[in-house]
């Protein structure tokens, strides 16, 4: 059967997971009364969440005599780790744009990734049927994008197809007909996408994903460059610099049909497999014939830019509300991670009590955090800290920069050019983008990003988007202004009391309700100055068997400062810690003790 390997590349929310669900229906996969989730490919909570593909993943088509393997890459530059691999595997690749929004950072980010690997894509412009869609302005700025991005000719004569996914058409034009379905689209895939090429030789390929299974144990995805395997044969492992890692037996060859893993009694170069059976083999080595001495190139990946520690959760609520809490556990769990996660670094502390996890972004952090309280992990995390290099050449201190690009309405463009300022970004460029909104391009530091997404959807009343790229390192810009205001910190433990905290409404608003659990260090409010203060949130109203004239008012409280886990992260400071449970997120000094406070207190400014 012949072969066709495309990816679909596409902004966070341009309707690639829905464009997939379309392909997969009118291509037979599933029957005509099949009962199957929307979003067939976000298969993870959290990805059908918030909307965003986090893991990339494979489906696969038949159209006439073609089988069309399709990967859905992850669009957040946090997750780019997955990105510069799945590219790798295919010889193809459907951008797919937003008919109103036009191209975004995100495209742009993968975009560059597949021009770099020569792919020749094949652009797809989405919800045209939106009322505000602007098809042809939209071309224009995908041929500017390309072109920015140094494609070659060829790349730069592209096919282009119109229509909508939710409504499962495609045309040439963006009235075209819509009787046919997504059959235009099929058959610009098997013209304008080559049969993958094949090398001659016994059996390669290059890890590209990497999963555990509880009953195959590790699989890992990649396509065949040359030769063929079958169940029970022996192949060996080497790494990037040609060492051998292991050697092992195939236990299972597993190929997608639609969305199902199907095992496969034998399978051929240019197929996009999983392979079951071995112990060690990661993303990124080559899987081989036994004869084989060197192994095939891989792509290099992007380095981590943001850390945090993970440190085991010695507050004296510990273990009250989750089941893993012992830092072997979390050990073990964030190693796991790193090893299907290329772009996650995993470093276990000095003192073995923390682990130090860097990645892309904080984003990246947030949703591994995110993932082990659904867990049942118990831990707390540190406040994210940007991974600076030295220059080789001169010695001077290098920090991340990223370009970011914030759409916002006009009369909201003034504070947001200003409070990028005051982080010490750049603005590089500023244009309209239709419908009184301005598109604003900045260079900025990835440490005065942190915690900025809350306060511009604040200040803009939550119509900007922000979107950011990796742009490079650059020398150090300076101190960046953090929080302003000091914090409350609870003096006692116990549960909070409406009472104590209504006579503590004047000192700051509150972070806890009346009836939670609070103990000794744990921030429960934000002072209004900029020192913190301990203050008893436990202290009830005195009973006497005298009665006032006056009635007991019920106490009315100020509803408190919501922290979702982002929010927090963003928060605290470097004193401080954020507790994640799998039923809350509290935040805490790092030494609950006042006196071990002052004493770490003095150590910092004796050092500064």
């Amino acid at each position: 059967m012949n072969l066709r390997n495309v990816a679909i590349i596409a902004h966070v929310d341009h309707g690639k997971t829905t464009l997939v669900d379309r392909l997969l229906q009118q291509s037979g996969t599933f029957r005509e009364n099949q009962k199957v989730a929307e979003r067939a490919m976000d298969s993870n909570d959290l990805e059908r969440e918030r909307g965003i593909t986090i893991l990339a993943k494979a489906a696969s088509v038949a159209w006439k005599d073609t089988r069309i393997n399709i990967v859905d890459t992850p669009g957040h530059a946090d997750f780019g780790g997955e990105v510069e691999r799945i590219l790798n595997m295919v010889d193809g690749a459907l951008v797919l744009v937003d008919a109103a929004e036009g191209p975004l950072p995100q495209t742009k980010f993968v975009v560059s990734k597949a021009l770099k690997v020569g792919l020749k894509p094949i652009v797809v412009i989405n919800k045209v049927d939106r009322p505000d869609a602007r098809p042809t302005e939209v071309i224009n700025e995908v041929f500017d994008l390309f072109a920015a991005l140094d494609a070659s000719e060829e790349q730069l004569d592209f096919p282009i197809l119109y229509g909508s996914a939710k409504q499962g058409w495609m045309a040439e034009s963006p009235d075209g007909p819509k009787e046919q379905g997504m059959q235009p689209l099929f058959d610009l895939i098997l013209r304008h996408v080559p049969a993958p090429q094949i090398e001659p030789g016994p059996f390669r390929m290059i890890g590209t994903i990497l999963e555990a299974n509880p009953y195959l144990g590790r699989i890992i995805t990649g396509r065949i460059t040359s030769g063929l395997i079958k169940p029970n044969q022996q192949v060996k492992v080497l790494s990037a610099d040609g060492k051998v890692i292991e050697q092992g037996r195939l236990t299972k060859i597993l190929a997608f049909r639609g969305i199902e893993r199907t095992p496969l009694d034998e399978a051929e170069a240019g197929d996009i497999v999983a392979i079951a059976g071995l112990t060690k083999g990661t993303v990124a080595d080559t899987f081989c014939d036994p004869a084989i001495e060197t192994p095939l190139p891989a792509q290099p990946i992007d380095p981590p830019t943001v850390s945090m520690s993970f440190i085991v959760n010695n507050s004296p609520l510990a273990g009250t509300e989750g089941d893993k809490v012992t830092s072997r556990m979390i050990r073990d769990r964030l190693l796991r991670e790193a090893e299907g996660n290329v772009a996650l670094r995993v470093t276990e502390s000095a003192d073995k009590d923390s682990m130090e996890v860097a990645g892309r972004g904080e984003l990246q952090l947030a949703i591994l955090i995110e993932t082990m309280r659904r867990e049942g992990f118990e831990l707390s995390v540190s406040r994210p800290r940007v991974v600076f290099k030295k220059d080789e050449a001169t010695g001077a201190l290098q920090e991340p920069i990223e370009e970011v690009v914030i759409d916002v309405d006009e009369e909201h463009s003034g504070v947001v050019v200003q409070k990028m300022s005051e982080r010490k970004a750049e603005l590089i460029e500023m244009r309209p983008s239709g419908g009184n909104r301005l598109r604003l391009v900045f260079y900025a530091p990835t440490r005065g990003l942190i915690g900025y997404q809350g306060e511009l959807l604040t200040d803009t009343r939550g119509t900007a988007i922000m979107n950011r790229l990796f742009h490079g390192y650059a020398p150090f810009k300076g101190d960046i202004q953090g929080r302003r205001n000091g914090v409350l910190i609870s003096n006692d433990q116990g549960e909070a009391v409406a009472y104590a905290m209504f006579k503590l409404e004047d000192r700051g608003p509150m972070m806890i309700e009346p009836g939670w659990k609070v103990y000794r260090g744990m921030i429960v409010g934000e002072h209004t100055r900029d020192n913190d203060l301990e203050i008893n949130v436990l202290k009830g109203k005195q009973l006497t068997n005298i009665r006032t004239t006056s009635k007991d008012e019920a106490v009315r409280l100020t509803p408190p400062i919501r922290m979702t886990l982002e929010k927090a992260l963003a928060y605290i400071q470097d004193d401080e810690l954020v507790e994640v449970t799998p039923k809350s997120i509290r935040l805490r000094k790092k030494f609950l003790d006042p006196n071990e406070r002052k004493r770490a207190e003095k150590a910092r400014e004796a050092v500064a």
